[in-house]
């Protein structure tokens, strides 16, 4: 890969750097320089730990889903994330896995790197299911082993009020699984439990899990009073601006996801999530009781949103990006320095994509 210069606006570890930025498919390096009159923002590549689907396509139809989703959502400036399973049964589950395997072997040309898979279930609690279909049941390493072995899971989402899954927790902490507690009727107790047995973080924080109460903190307690990680969905529908805000406030390092579903770049109208068939109307995605199922948000409108209710912009790109990188402990993304991968961000002064970089190669727009 030939050697690719850009000039702008340069968000580097250490802060603004008016200059231009070399690199193939890594960084070579960021060098200082006058500012031009109209200097557009480059940013490190945006990334997302919880995408369910776009472009009509949901991670669970196996086949050629995978692609296409990380093909759109690279359109909007992810360049990696992870693919996101729904409870289901255990087939169905294999069949998404094996389907997502190739894509960890070999980035398709176009498209968003798939780091490994978020398994958000089965492991959950039926009486939190959310948008999930009820299939919930409790867990075993050897089972999350079989899986792994089918494709590298980096992340689950279980329940620990669950019986046996506080022993789970451990037992995957130990394999290098990070655990995230969600779809959680449990206790403040029970999730502080969980996080001094190796949990990690919360699953779309204050979605399906038991509430703050002055008396009973709950798991969204837990969360506020000791995760040092968290995902929050960002789309301003599943979370009022001031809950993020003190979320903010609480979770040094609380990082956005999409949670996106097929409905995502898509027009309104029906889509499945999972076994679940889903309605795209308003800016939001729902099952028919109207209880929101996923969403159809961007990184890119995440980033905005952010923006819109008071976040800088560097603050706001780290929750969208950098974070999650620390999260997964990936030093080479996340970030734009010289060593790392060549995942970058433009935007103009409006916060508009104007192109997106994976791994050097220069993602083409589908209305280019």
């Amino acid at each position: 890969m030939s050697e690719q210069q850009l000039h702008g606006q340069i968000l580097t570890p250490d802060g603004w750097v008016h200059g231009s930025i070399n690199f193939s498919e890594k960084i070579q390096r960021i060098q200082s320089a006058p500012p031009r009159e109209t200097a557009h923002y480059i940013l490190p590549g945006f990334i997302d730990l919880h995408v369910h689907g776009a472009g009509g396509k949901d991670t669970m139809e196996a086949g050629s889903a995978v692609e296409t989703i990380a093909r759109l959502h690279a359109q909007h400036g992810t360049t990696s994330l992870l693919a996101t399973t729904m409870t289901a049964p255990l087939s169905d589950i294999e069949a998404a896995l094996s389907a997502i395997q190739p894509l960890l072997q070999q980035r398709p040309a176009g498209t968003a790197r798939v780091l490994g898979v978020h398994l958000e279930g089965p492991y959950i609690n039926p009486g939190k299911l959310g948008a999930q279909p009820a299939f919930a049941g409790i867990g075993s390493v050897a089972q999350v082993q079989a899986l792994d072995a089918i494709a590298a899971i980096k992340l689950i989402t279980l329940a620990p009020e669950m019986d046996g899954h506080l022993a789970l927790v451990r037992e995957l902490t130990a394999l290098g699984i990070r655990v995230q507690l969600g779809h959680s009727t449990g206790s403040y107790e029970e999730g502080v439990a969980a996080l001094e047995n190796g949990a990690s973080g919360f699953t779309h924080l204050y979605n399906a899990m038991s509430r703050l109460d002055h008396r009973a903190p709950g798991m969204v307690g837990a969360a506020l009073a000791h995760a040092q990680f968290s995902e929050i969905i960002p789309d301003l529908l599943h979370v009022h601006p001031g809950a993020i805000k003190a979320a903010l406030r609480a979770i040094p390092y609380l990082y956005c996801v999409t949670d996106s579903t097929a409905a995502t770049g898509m027009p309104d109208g029906e889509y499945m999530l999972g076994r679940q068939r889903v309605h795209k109307c308003l800016g939001g995605v729902r099952l028919a009781d109207g209880s929101l199922a996923g969403s159809a948000l961007t990184m890119d409108q995440a980033l905005r949103n952010l923006v819109s209710i008071g976040l800088t912009l560097d603050d706001a790109v780290r929750r969208v990006s950098t974070y999650a990188a620390d999260y997964l402990g990936l030093p080479e993304r996340g970030r734009l320095a010289p060593g790392a991968f060549a995942d970058i961000v433009v935007l103009d002064q409006d916060l508009q994509l104007l192109a997106v970089y994976t791994e050097g190669e220069k993602i083409e727009f589908a209305n280019a």
